[in-house]
């Protein structure tokens, strides 16, 4: 069964285009080591009045934005294995600085979740 990691985090606006060159980094480097997809989408209509929102949520900023990903692998054995190597890669120890992070890691929200329906 599909297995997917996600991710929501606030990312300041003017860090924007620095999160983005690095999230296409990493893409590459999941993508290298076998996940099926990984997708980096930025808010856009988070104005919601039925539920709890993200940026109430992660208590977002006002010159902050949030961003909303995932990376799909084929199940959560596919994904620890995945992870396992990426997390060996020079190429991404090279962007882990927390004190070079174009964002808040403290206020990113992470969690595994099995696929439930695909459709």
């Amino acid at each position: 069964m599909k297995y997917v990691d996600g991710y929501v985090l606030p990312v300041p606006k003017k860090n924007l285009p620095t999160y983005r060159r690095m999230a296409q980094k990493a893409a590459k480097i999941w993508r290298d080591y076998g996940a099926l997809q990984f997708c980096e989408c930025v808010g856009d209509d988070l104005k919601v009045k039925m539920a709890a929102s993200f940026p109430r949520t992660i208590k977002l900023k006002p010159d902050e934005v949030v961003v909303f990903s995932w990376i799909v692998f084929k199940s959560r054995t596919h994904r620890d294995s995945v992870n396992a190597k990426v997390m060996k890669d020079p190429r991404l120890t090279k962007m882990m600085d927390p004190k070079a992070m174009p964002f808040d890691s403290k206020r990113m929200v992470y969690g595994g979740f099995k696929f439930m329906v695909d459709a």
